[in-house]
């Protein structure tokens, strides 16, 4: 097994983040940055006041990347994301103005409060990295990610997501409340937000492209591919499942094992790194039979997951 290129960088940024300053957001931060290392999104779905945009602060000061926000309300529009084209007097033309989509992460807050016109405003530069306005096509820069966030319990006001949209995010996950020491130390310390301004960069620009091409090279093997199949098949004849995993989903589920993979030091996949992305990567994406829409995803998902018998490798 060779040594993968940038990997004690990318886990001495996980530790120093969720040890000093973001503690008990580890899954959180773990899974932003596979999402990152896979040109994938994420989407963090809890109530507010967690740190969901504190997180993606600091992780993007960690990473010495550009950082863009958008609230979301009913009325945005999709140029306040992309950008306009504003008429400049003095020197006799028209001037593109970027948006805030033109950063290497973006925070699209409350994504379910934007329309839906403004919603798919966000799908060209998620799927392809860019985005058209006026008929002129603009590149984002690399890397780039979409963090989304939305509340689960409050539906006043709100547009739901389409399954084609909740397919784009390669994660969907939450942070939830933290352990009870953690939080107390938190209430005695206060809003760390003026602290997570002043994070120094820990890696360069040129130890995340490495990364990002590590986890490109991961090897992949028949068994390993043979299981992933396997849980995707069941979704797709599952009694309670109207359309299980696509075929993105399953490029999805195999780009997150190998960035788990990465991570663990290792430029293999294993079985053991599907089942620890499964649970992320696939319950957004299943449609259940409208008479079965109450059940829970993930306790039909691990039902699947236990059918299926783990390969050695």
């Amino acid at each position: 097994m060779q040594k993968l290129a940038k990997v004690d960088e990318m886990n001495a940024v996980l530790e120093e983040l969720s040890s000093q300053h973001l503690k008990g957001k580890v899954r959180a931060l773990r899974l932003s940055l596979m999402a990152l290392l896979t040109g994938g999104h994420i989407l963090l779905e809890d109530i507010p006041g967690l740190g969901k945009t504190t997180m993606a602060l600091a992780f993007a000061s960690a990473l010495g990347l550009s950082f863009g926000r958008v609230q979301c309300t009913s009325d945005l529009l999709p140029s306040d994301i992309t950008g306009l084209s504003v008429f400049d007097r003095t020197e006799g033309r028209f001037n593109f103005i970027r948006g805030p989509i033109f950063n290497n992460i973006v925070l699209i807050d409350e994504i379910n409060r934007a329309m839906p016109k403004t919603q798919s405003a966000l799908l060209e530069a998620m799927e392809e990295r860019r985005v058209t306005v006026e008929g002129v096509t603009y590149q984002l820069p690399e890397p780039f990610l979409v963090l989304a966030t939305q509340n689960p319990v409050e539906q006043v006001g709100t547009y739901p997501l389409p399954e084609s949209q909740m397919d784009r995010f390669l994660i969907r996950t939450g942070i939830g409340y933290p352990p009870e020491e953690i939080e107390k130390g938190i209430l005695r310390q206060g809003s760390i937000r003026d602290e997570i301004m002043h994070i120094p960069a820990l890696v360069t620009t040129d130890d995340l492209v490495g990364a990002i091409a590590a986890v490109k090279e991961v090897y992949v093997g028949e068994k390993v591919t043979d299981y992933v199949y396997a849980i995707i098949r069941a979704t797709r004849n599952h009694p309670l499942i109207q359309a299980g995993l696509s075929t993105r989903g399953g490029i999805g589920m195999v780009d997150a094992a190998k960035a788990a993979a990465y991570l663990h030091g290792r430029d293999f996949v294993a079985p053991e790194d599907v089942r620890d992305v499964v649970h992320a990567v696939c319950p957004h994406r299943l449609i259940f039979r409208p008479e079965h829409e109450g059940v829970d995803k993930e306790h039909v998902l691990n039902a699947i997951l236990k059918e299926i018998p783990l390969p050695l490798t």
